[in-house]
């Protein structure tokens, strides 16, 4: 996988771009002046990120992501991640048959659901994955592989399936690593 060179990183335009950034220069960004991206965040090939982001540090966006943050805003905090093939959105269109939709037709015509995105600290979204808008994945939440996230989470829990469902609560000795880490990380 090929990364943008630092300097390429810079001429993009971002709102604020951490250290050692890895962005793949096979990655589609647009607007990346409303963007903010954390120290060691790294996106992968055929990710498209749009609109209002905002990434922590450590982050991680695995291949064929889609993030579209439109107005209102996705963030993912330190030390998250989505695996292969998810999808995040902050907009979606009503599907009922009451107003058309899609973004060749004026808003008039339409009426969206816009709701801002928060994916907290050691949150994990599994392959192919979607989460709607107005989601709160609540710090330490674990999402299975295939899940369509409709409803916010509670902290430190493992969901699964569509919709997704609470299944247990999750380990987190991980939060011991991450203090040996970024000590390491300090020197």
């Amino acid at each position: 996988m090929a990364f943008l060179t630092e300097a390429a990183l810079n001429a993009m335009g971002f709102k604020s771009l951490g250290l050692d950034v890895k962005i793949s220069d096979k990655a589609s960004i647009y607007n990346p002046e409303l963007m903010e991206v954390g120290d060691y965040t790294r996106i992968d090939d055929f990710c498209v990120i749009s609109g209002k982001v905002t990434l922590g540090r450590n982050v991680h966006v695995a291949i064929f992501c889609n993030i579209g943050g439109g107005e209102l805003g996705v963030t993912l905090e330190d030390f998250s991640g989505l695996a292969y093939g998810c999808h995040v959105f902050t907009q979606s269109d009503d599907y009922s048959g009451r107003t058309l939709t899609n973004p060749t037709v004026p808003d008039k015509y339409k009426r969206e659901t816009k709701s801002a995105v928060l994916i907290k600290r050691h949150s994990i979204v599994g392959t192919s994955s979607v989460i709607l808008p107005g989601v709160t994945l609540e710090e330490g939440t674990s999402v299975g592989a295939m899940s369509l996230v409709s409803k916010s989470t509670e902290p430190w829990t493992v969901y699964f399936g569509i919709p997704a469902k609470r299944l247990k609560s999750r380990r987190r000795e991980l939060l011991e690593l991450e203090q040996d880490y970024l000590q390491e990380k300090a020197v």
